[in-house]
């Protein structure tokens, strides 16, 4: 069996986290930042020397810096994402909301658009025909479209 010497764990572990790094930027949100970090750090650990998997100090100073990076990468990661969740917007809680034709709104017909909450919704209006430009009110929702009044 053919184990690593130090330098060459060093540059491994190193050479590892900067592969994840790369995944991370290609597609984000896969959270590979926090072992590439730790994998980073500790490569950096066995290359000045210290002895990090058969050494018992060693192994404590080894999880303890990878316990720190991952806390320092996780708080960083965090502070660069945007606070807001996720908008995640259902038909029904549009009612009552206002919002902006796009496209005319017959009563007849589906053809119609109207933008809210920045979404754009297929709608038909409860009377006659809204232009393009009027604002709206979303009084009901039907199947997969919504129904609007002028206001």
């Amino acid at each position: 069996m053919v184990l690593l010497d130090g330098t060459m764990l060093g540059w491994s572990l190193i050479l590892g986290g900067a592969v994840l790094l790369l995944v991370e930027v290609h597609s984000p949100g896969f959270f590979a930042t926090v072992p590439a970090t730790v994998m980073i750090a500790l490569g950096v650990l066995v290359l000045l020397g210290i002895d990090i998997y058969s050494s018992g100090l060693g192994a404590i100073v080894g999880v303890s810096v990878a316990i720190v990076a991952g806390v320092i990468t996780v708080y960083v990661y965090g502070r660069m994402t945007p606070d807001e969740s996720p908008t995640t917007v259902s038909r029904d809680s549009l009612i009552g909301r206002e919002g902006i034709v796009t496209k005319d709104v017959d009563p007849r017909s589906l053809s119609g658009k109207v933008n809210v909450s920045s979404a754009e919704w297929s709608a038909h209006s409860t009377g006659s025909v809204i232009r393009a430009g009027r604002r709206v009110k979303v009084v009901d929702s039907e199947g997969v479209h919504i129904v609007v009044e002028e206001v």
